[in-house]
């Protein structure tokens, strides 16, 4: 992870300095570390002006699958994936930023790690024409400065964010601010592309509970299986939209149920089929509901337990992976790492009772 570093500007801004490493650099002096664990906050009264490191502007929204009852995340099924560090997004017009500039303190960030606080850092790099200097992978680089905001052109000036602060990969979108036309995505190191919105929309769908109906409902007994299933349309595909505003940039991500895993919450227990997996029949349902007559046979999902319960019940753990895909605005596509979701209820196990006589 870089070090934390105190860069100096141009002469001609006197003084002024920037902080690296989440610290603010104030226009009035010389800097001071002055970071603290939250970012601050952006201040002035620009519209759509919030310049935290951490805040996004893709927007997702649920296209199809279910909306009501107990829902949760998905936790990947590869635990070395994690969605991208940092990517780079359109934040303001031309006048936004010029109203942030030259209103209250104007402090925000101009990069996931670098803070300027202080009109006088924004005025002289964005309308003043000053150079900036920044460190980007280890590097000083200098940033060419800017005419008056450049009011009259269209595009949006772009900084990046980063999901997560302390992540040393995200200090590669430290570029300071910068222009770039309308309806183009800058070329760029960590750009965004219809990828990157479909795997920062992972952490986003949401699936429903995996409560699953057993029989004998309640209680199991020793030895006797225990039927599983779910009925067909419990679980349905799972699509979200992510859209970045002011690109054109969009993907969908669906999540499509494939499996359900049993654990039976004890050593003491056999499962159908042996290796916990159930598989998700045409219709969409899972296993086979119990009928009378059933209760000696093998149920294709289900359980057996070889030991009572001793006051406390066992938990029995549903675990449902979801097959996860996406298609983006410009025709590509792909698939992201499965999905998990799992949920636990309480499973009583009883003695058969005989009566000696």
């Amino acid at each position: 992870m870089p070090t934390r570093r105190t860069v100096g500007w141009s002469a001609a801004v006197g003084a002024a300095a920037v902080l690296w490493t989440g610290g603010i650099a104030h226009a009035d002096g010389p800097a001071e570390d002055t970071t603290s664990d939250s970012p601050p906050p952006a201040s002035g009264d620009a519209d759509n002006q919030e310049l935290s490191a951490a805040v996004s502007r893709i927007k997702v929204t649920q296209v199809s699958g279910p909306t009501g009852g107990k829902q949760g995340t998905l936790a990947s099924t590869d635990v070395n994936w994690e969605p991208p560090p940092c990517w780079y997004e359109p934040v303001m017009t031309p006048e936004q930023l010029k109203k942030f500039s030259e209103t209250g303190l104007a402090l925000g960030h101009v990069s996931p790690h670098v803070s300027w606080g202080g009109q006088k850092l924004w005025t002289a790099h964005y309308r003043d024409g000053k150079d900036a200097y920044n460190y980007e992978d280890e590097s000083l680089i200098t940033r060419k400065g800017y005419d008056n905001y450049n009011l009259g052109k269209d595009g949006y000036f772009w900084r990046g964010v980063a999901r997560d602060l302390e992540d040393p990969d995200s200090y590669g979108c430290e570029r300071v601010m910068f222009w770039q036309d309308a309806g183009e995505v800058p070329d760029v190191p960590n750009a965004p592309t219809p990828k990157t919105l479909a795997e920062y929309a992972y952490n986003k769908v949401k699936v429903p509970d995996t409560e699953v109906e057993l029989k004998p409902e309640g209680e199991s007994t020793v030895n006797l299986p225990t039927w599983v299933w779910l009925d067909k349309g419990t679980f349905k595909d799972v699509k979200v939209r992510a859209t970045l505003p002011n690109t054109g940039l969009w993907a969908e991500t669906t999540a499509k149920p494939v499996a359900l895993h049993l654990d039976p919450g004890t050593d003491d227990a056999e499962v159908f089929p042996s290796s916990g997996d159930c598989a998700i029949n045409d219709d969409g349902s899972i296993g086979t509901p119990y009928t009378k007559g059933n209760a000696d046979e093998t149920p294709p999902c289900g359980i057996r337990y070889l030991r009572a319960t001793d006051g406390a019940p066992y938990q029995l753990s549903a675990s449902v992976t979801w097959k996860i895909t996406w298609e983006g605005s410009d025709g590509s596509a792909g698939d992201l790492p499965d999905g998990t979701f799992e949920t636990t209820q309480d499973m009583n196990v009883q003695e058969i009772q005989s009566i000696n006589r």
